[in-house]
């Protein structure tokens, strides 16, 4: 593997202007800018250790050598370090960390999950994308969700067997340990399946995420005996063991991905599908699932080529459909880069526009005709851009027509009919960001969709099943790009990004949140390539999330600073406790990484670098 070189960050600087008018000024957020394993794994005998690193310790931002990650979770970020330290590279380290996460993690990660990951080669210079989205199973169709013509109860949908989706997170690391990693899977799996072992210390953020779902957990035997020892969520600094895991990551590294994808775990998956566990004395309608052996047996992780524009001279490259991540946050870029001097205003017009065509347009490419090329055309940015104006814009904003017959300034359209809001979606997933000495990056969402998944461990295995197929619209809703079908994937919002200067990476950030995960990668390129920003303080500056909607939601920090002054542009603003849980790294230069996570946000995150900058 040859060694690529680092280049220096792109310098941005940052301008600010005086004046009244909010549009035109360039605003700083930095005010509100306020991380174990030594796992024995099996490495290729080439590789030399270093010498003993000093104990990680949970921390938002750290600098370095050698390699760089930064997840939500300390434990994670300890295993990738350690992966990378004894000379695993970034797939390696990425995908390690992913299976920590579903022991840490489970209620937004695990295997029965799916994910969206962007991979930068470095000796062949091209990004890859891997889709490991879950898909609905044969038997599903575009009714599935309705009952007596009209959508089913969205809560009584997310605890069902009828919500999960094939999983897709096993295939999906097994093709990129095959195609790009050192590790065997059973190689990969093993430090996670150390840490189920000997456990991990419940924190805060742990705790509350239980207690959320102790009702609907207590209703499932399986998930109230794993979860709720005693009758009761996980005390916050106890020791909490997941051995029952362990078995199953230790067995499908002995047996391979055909255990789960046609063998005895998937006939275990699918009987708890069709037969979910609800606990004796339970009232819970849990509505069984469609999931078949045949299903899983059927399933792949595909590779797809990423979506891609070019963004103030830097090329952004994320996910292409079946995610909606990489098209619409690099509509709202073009949009952005097409007007004189954007300020917050435009970011917030930016994105209400790009959720439009998101919503009209994008759907799973093998079952909806996605118009991507034109959704990410300059033509189609500039004509969109044109709606912009000194005031926001009514509500709902159409979609526009990317067509490829572009007018210089088109009209006006009219608002089309009223909406509720944007589809309901999980807030729970997770993300991670990889890179190692030889400049290859990873960025990787990784989910079960809602918190807790659709709460229902499988019987003696440790994990959660996925409620993913509550992405789909549940309709009725003809012409819906996003309404289910048999074997179609779910519209996702994950968006993983990588950001390339004179094609070397500069910059890696990817976040959880539903929707929002959009608006809050969108909103930390903006605060980065706009506003100056440095990282750290892009990643942990006040949010605001428009997606279409009457009300764009807010950070109290946000509020607190900008939410007078963009009243009176005419935007509507409804408060939110906290918007994703990003997080990033940077090349600095001369080999040098800054790894970045949330200080705050979903209980702050872990930063850590191979070799820490002295």
């Amino acid at each position: 593997m040859s060694h690529a070189g680092m280049i220096e960050c792109r310098e941005v600087a940052m301008t600010m202007t005086t004046g009244n008018s909010m549009r035109r000024a360039r605003l700083t957020l930095a005010a509100f800018a306020t991380a174990v394993l030594g796992a024995s794994l099996l490495v290729p005998p080439a590789y030399a250790r270093p010498g003993p690193a000093p104990e990680p310790v949970k921390a938002p931002v750290a600098e370095g050598y050698g390699g760089a990650v930064a997840t939500v979770d300390l434990d994670a970020s300890k295993v990738a370090v350690e992966v990378l330290r004894r000379g695993g590279n970034a797939i390696d380290a990425a995908v390690a960390a992913a299976a920590t996460l579903g022991v840490t993690e489970p209620y937004s990660a695990g295997l029965a999950g799916g994910g969206f990951l962007v991979y930068y080669d470095a000796e062949r210079r091209k990004v890859f994308t891997i889709d490991g989205r879950e898909k609905a199973p044969a038997a599903m169709t575009e009714t599935s969700l309705q009952e007596n013509g009209a959508a089913i109860p969205f809560d009584e949908a997310v605890t069902s067997g009828l919500s999960a989706g094939v999983p897709g997170s096993v295939a999906q690391w097994e093709l990129a340990l095959r195609r790009f990693g050192t590790l065997s899977l059973k190689q990969a799996l093993r430090p996670a399946a150390e840490v189920a072992e000997r456990g991990f210390t419940v924190d805060q953020t742990f705790h509350d995420q239980t207690a959320a779902n102790a009702a609907r957990f207590k209703d499932i035997s399986s998930t109230a005996a794993l979860f709720l020892p005693g009758g009761a969520p996980p005390p916050v600094g106890s020791t909490f063991r997941n051995p029952d895991l362990a078995r199953t990551y230790r067995e499908l590294g002995r047996r391979g991905p055909s255990w789960l994808y046609g063998g005895r775990l998937g006939e275990e998956v699918v009987a708890t599908v069709k037969r979910p566990p609800v606990a004796p004395g339970a009232t819970r309608n849990v509505r069984p699932g469609l999931m078949s052996l045949d299903d899983l047996r059927a399933y792949r992780a595909v590779e797809r080529p990423p979506a891609k524009v070019g963004y103030r001279g830097l090329d952004v490259y994320g996910m292409a459909p079946p995610s909606s991540g990489g098209s619409t946050v690099g509509e709202a870029l073009n949009i952005i880069d097409a007007l004189p001097d954007p300020g917050l205003h435009e970011y917030l017009e930016a994105s209400r526009l790009a959720f439009a065509d998101r919503g009209k347009y994008v759907g799973d490419p093998r079952y909806v005709d996605v118009p991507l090329r034109e959704l990410l055309s300059d033509g189609f940015a500039k004509e969109r851009a044109c709606l912009v104006g000194e005031r926001a814009m009514p509500h709902p904003a159409a979609p526009g027509s990317p067509d490829g017959d572009y007018a210089p300034c088109a009209a006006t359209p009219p608002p089309s009919s009223p909406e509720a809001g944007p589809a309901k979606e999980g807030p729970e997933t997770t993300h991670l960001v990889v890179a190692d000495r030889w400049g290859n990056v990873v960025a990787y969402n990784i989910t079960i969709e809602s918190t807790g998944g659709n709460g229902i461990v499988v019987p003696g295995r440790g994990f959660l099943l996925n409620n993913e197929l509550t992405d789909f619209t549940f309709g009725p809703a003809p012409g819906d790009p996003n309404l289910p079908a048999p074997g179609k994937r779910p519209r996702s919002s994950m968006a993983p990004t990588l950001v390339f200067d004179d094609g070397r990476p500069v910059l890696a950030v990817g976040s959880p949140g539903g929707s929002t995960i959009i608006t809050t990668v969108l909103q930390i390129l903006v605060n980065r390539y706009e506003f100056g920003m440095p990282l750290p303080e892009a990643l942990a500056a006040p949010r605001a999330t428009q997606r279409n909607t009457a009300q764009t939601q807010a950070e109290q920090g946000f509020l607190n600073r900008y939410g007078a002054e963009l009243t009176a542009l005419g935007h509507q603003f409804a408060p939110i406790a906290e918007i994703g849980a990003a997080t990033a790294l940077e090349f600095l230069g001369g080999g040098k990484v800054q790894a970045v996570a949330e200080p705050v946000r979903r209980g702050g995150g872990s930063a850590l670098v191979v070799a820490p900058a002295k």
